[in-house]
């Protein structure tokens, strides 16, 4: 059997140092998304993940089962960050910020796989979130990114440094904040988390 993690296939976008921002090319990539507009730790966020994780499993399984015999270790959760008013990433006004949870899908995935396994899940699980989740090619380009270490309340000066990195390139951050998860922060002590930090630049 073929086995198969992105984590070091991809080992650019996913292992960047913690004392120095770099610069990265991200390809274009397929996850499997869903949107919300809450608080951290908010049921509808809880839902999301809640509803994400079952359906990547669901997926890594059916193709280890299946004709392909491919088994791959599953990505783990991303989020873009935004705002209406940025202010409120400044002051903490969480109910305010807006979000979309995801997990990479390996190239071999395809748009009939995942609703194999979304049906699957549903017959299951059926978790309340599972209609929300899209499978979507996500396409950043040229990015800054530096691996946060600590709570996500103290990643304040992580995001001034990787700022101020882009305004000495001569570029401007565009698109969205982009976290990647590289700790599970259902189990992990806030002090022991590990954060990649991704900002897209032009």
């Amino acid at each position: 059997m073929e086995k198969l993690d992105h984590r070091k296939l991809l080992k650019s976008l996913y292992s960047p140092p913690a004392k120095r921002v770099v610069d990265v090319a991200v390809p274009p990539l397929r996850f499997l998304m869903i949107d919300g507009a809450s608080a951290p730790g908010s049921p509808e966020f809880s839902n999301a993940v809640a509803a994400l994780y079952p359906l990547a499993y669901t997926i890594k399984f059916m193709i280890k089962r299946g004709p392909l015999n491919v088994d791959f270790r599953v990505l783990p959760l991303e989020g873009l960050w935004w705002a209406e008013d940025m202010s409120a990433f400044t002051e903490s006004r969480r109910d305010e910020w807006q979000w979309t949870l995801m997990i990479m899908q390996p190239p071999l995935v395809d748009r009939d796989m995942v609703e194999t396994a979304r049906a699957e899940v549903e017959r299951k699980k059926g978790p309340a979130a599972l209609p929300g989740i899209r499978f979507e090619e996500f396409d950043e380009g040229e990015c800054a990114q530096i691996l946060h270490k600590g709570s996500f309340d103290a990643e304040g000066p992580t995001v001034e440094k990787l700022h101020a990195y882009i305004e000495g390139l001569g570029k401007r951050p565009v698109g969205k904040h982009h976290e990647i998860y590289l700790s599970d922060m259902r189990r992990t002590a806030p002090d022991s988390l590990k954060t990649i930090i991704r900002q897209p630049m032009q």
